[in-house]
């Protein structure tokens, strides 16, 4: 058993996804930072001075400046502009993600073309096997054809 564990941990795909998992985590915070103080501040001025992450809706009875305020007192708040900056972050995840897939779609090589398995006989044009020197159809020599 614990050979063949060595076996599946050793294998090229669960290495591949390991190392996948570490660069991933090691670019979450660099996407992060790329939307909270890059890609949301200029939204925030287009639309009118807002800031994404102070954006929130109070379910309590009381009012607060900031989302901040309001977390400080535990009231109950929607923190929707945390929820948009999320939703910013995994687009550009996805978007870089598919970005080098393609790329490396296109290093990959093409499948081989495997070699006919049949050919077509020459007089009656029925498929026969490639190794076939008769037609089994209309029992013709395939020998030179």
């Amino acid at each position: 058993m614990l050979k063949e564990f060595k076996e599946f941990v050793f294998r090229g795909t669960v290495v591949d996804l390991a190392v996948a998992v570490i660069m991933g985590a090691a670019f979450g915070p660099i996407v992060t930072s790329l939307v909270n103080d890059v890609v949301m501040p200029p939204i925030g001025l287009i639309i009118g001075n807002v800031d994404f992450k102070d954006l929130f809706l109070n379910l309590g009875n009381q009012s607060y400046s900031s989302l901040a305020a309001a977390k400080e007192a535990a009231a109950p708040v929607i923190a929707y502009g945390n929820f948009l900056n999320t939703v910013v972050n995994f687009l550009i995840v996805s978007f870089a993600i598919f970005l080098l897939i393609r790329q490396m779609n296109r290093f990959r090589k093409p499948a081989p073309v495997p070699a006919p398995a049949t050919k077509e006989c020459v007089y009656c044009f029925s498929v026969v096997p490639i190794k076939a020197i008769r037609c089994p159809h209309c029992t013709s020599d395939l020998k030179g054809s």
